[in-house]
């Protein structure tokens, strides 16, 4: 057994705003609590840290955090950085000007060959659809994040 999952997380869309408005949003602590977490911090630089929080996220009202070093910042077309506890894995934006607007590829990689590495990407990859999606509506239409109520 591998001691690291070869496979990818990937996840594309294609985003009708400039790669540049695509970049500034993700590399934004505003950015992402307006469209998926709550008081996340960025340090959008080289060596800079990442911290992504979520307090009383959707229906299940989970809280936690998670973040790391940026590895990549190149304005406006990747951002790079490792995030995680045991064995960081590496989540990359491209961003690329087509169309009229932007394609965003998101990769994640590194996840251990394991049952918890397993269920954790799992678990990623259906968050970074919901992440990739959400990032869509609001930079098309202004739609935010709208959390339940208890």
């Amino acid at each position: 057994m591998s001691e690291i999952i070869l496979e990818k997380i990937c996840q594309e869309t294609f985003i009708k705003t400039s790669p540049e408005k695509v970049y500034d949003t993700i590399t934004s602590g505003d950015g992402w609590n307006a469209f998926f977490t709550s008081e996340t911090e960025i340090n959008p630089k080289l060596g800079g840290m990442i911290t992504f929080r979520w307090k009383d996220w959707g229906p299940n009202f989970y809280t936690t955090s998670a973040g790391g070093p940026v590895l990549e910042a190149g304005r406006p077309h990747k951002f790079s950085f490792k995030w995680g506890i045991e064995r960081p894995s590496v989540v990359t934006f491209e961003l690329t000007g087509n169309y009229g607007g932007t394609v965003l590829k998101l990769t994640e990689e590194g996840y251990p060959n394991t049952s918890k590495g397993r269920a954790n990407m799992l678990d990623c990859a259906c968050g970074w659809g919901e992440a990739v999606t959400l990032l869509k509506f609001y930079l098309e239409h202004g739609i935010v994040y709208t959390p339940p109520e208890k």
